[in-house]
């Protein structure tokens, strides 16, 4: 049989899905090798890596059967359907059925309209196919919200949640498999539950989980927005150690103007304080966060508020992205940054996360971390910091004590250096 697989763009959610997309793959009877092409919308440059990326494929494999997919496909179906060589084009629910996978041509994209109730798809692992240790599960898909950067609302339609008791079933047959650590994924997390007939918030879902499930040792957010953070989820934050001490704020930027101006909910002072408050309940947090630069009108003075904030909240793992309008926004109508000021911006703001990412392991040196060594001699902290350590192959997916002796290099980023311990299995 051809080997067939999923090349993937963009978010946590689009490799959510695009690990069921090659698990119905495997379902297809096909004679020809298919390479389905899950896109991203959030950026024009996205699109344009994406049509490169499915042109070289072509050009060294012609008798490759080409599908595209996601949220590209879905804002841009005539563009995807009029490449040569684009044989299937499908949009984001259609992507989601085997059916759709194995039409051998055409174009298949339906409207992302209101649905009653989100399927709960079978969570699959996040990364090695044999491996299933750390697992991503969708939680919710869509947004309400209208970012004027962003195209997600067209892409993914309304926000959507998938019922507690459903996720409840899916992380006990998780479990059972070996499952040692589950992060909650969706495209805007924090409006999990307003749209149930039973309203539920984040917060709720989280106490619910961990306490129908008591076998999961794990649970981890892949992503906050701050704006929509109570005390509540401090309390629980505070209380329940299976949450993970690793979050990653829905950022963007530092300033107050250009938060505005993107039509983002929060304003500075709430991450700070978003950011404080965390700190007085787990003191050893760490934060990642995502951060748009050279949005249209920033100024020096805007950037230097964002690299102020970085510094001030010490966030250690950062996603920079140099702006790149994306046609049909408010924001590509802005009077534009130059990219070479972005990129200049860009680079700096990278070089003082590297900082702070150096630093943030450095203040872990000497202390026990509990790892979750998903590979050989790899895996991650509690705080999701990569981790190198002295194992056997027979400890791989297990939960391991490790001491923490260094910094060491590896393939181009920095990863403690970590030796394991006699106890096992502590999370």
């Amino acid at each position: 049989m051809p080997k067939s697989r999923v090349v993937t763009f963009g978010c946590r959610l689009n490799h959510y899905e695009s690990a069921l997309i090659e698990k119905h793959l495997k379902s297809i009877d096909s004679a020809l090798e298919t390479v389905v092409f899950n896109t991203c919308a959030v950026t024009a440059e996205a699109e344009r890596q994406a049509k490169q990326a499915i042109r070289s494929l072509k050009r060294d494999n012609p008798e490759t059967r080409i599908v595209v997919t996601g949220c590209g496909a879905q804002l841009n179906a005539k563009m995807f359907e009029a490449m040569p060589e684009v044989s299937t084009v499908l949009g984001n629910r259609e992507k989601m059925e085997a059916a759709f996978l194995a039409k051998p041509q055409g174009t298949f994209v339906g409207a992302m309209e209101k649905v009653n109730a989100l399927p709960a798809h079978t969570p699959l692992p996040s990364e090695e196919p044999d491996q299933k240790k750390r697992v991503f599960l969708q939680i919710q898909n869509g947004c309400d919200h209208a970012c004027t950067f962003c195209v997600i609302t067209k892409a993914r339609g309304p926000s959507q949640s998938i019922a507690k008791e459903k996720l409840v079933a899916q992380i006990n047959a998780l479990v059972a498999t070996g499952v040692e650590e589950v992060v909650l994924t969706g495209v805007d997390l924090t409006a999990y539950g307003q749209d149930l007939e039973v309203p539920l918030t984040l917060t709720d879902l989280v106490r619910f989980l961990l306490l129908k499930v008591p076998q999961l040792k794990r649970l981890r957010i892949s992503s906050l927005d701050p704006a929509e953070i109570d005390a509540s989820f401090f309390q629980l934050v505070a209380k329940e150690k299976r949450l993970m001490p690793h979050f990653h704020i829905s950022l963007q930027a530092g300033a107050d103007l250009i938060l505005k101006r993107m039509k983002r909910r929060h304003l500075r002072q709430d991450v700070i304080t978003f950011c404080q408050r965390l700190r007085r309940v787990r003191p050893d947090a760490v934060l990642g966060a995502d951060i748009i630069v050279g949005f249209p009108t920033e100024t020096e003075a805007h950037f230097q508020d964002t690299l102020d904030l970085v510094e001030e909240c010490r966030i250690a793992l950062l996603h920079v992205f140099p702006f790149s309008p994306r046609p049909e926004t408010p924001a590509a109508r802005m009077p534009q940054v130059p990219k070479a000021v972005a990129k200049e911006r860009s680079q700096r703001l990278r070089r003082l996360g590297d900082k702070v990412y150096h630093d943030t392991l450095e203040s872990f040196v000497g202390q026990t971390c509990s790892v979750l060594l998903e590979r050989a001699q790899r895996g991650y902290s509690a705080h999701f910091l990569p981790v190198v350590a002295e194992t056997s192959p027979a400890t791989r997916g297990v939960l391991e004590n490790v001491l923490i002796e260094g910094i060491v290099e590896k393939e181009g980023k920095k990863h403690l250096l970590g030796r394991p311990l006699e106890v096992r299995h502590v999370a």
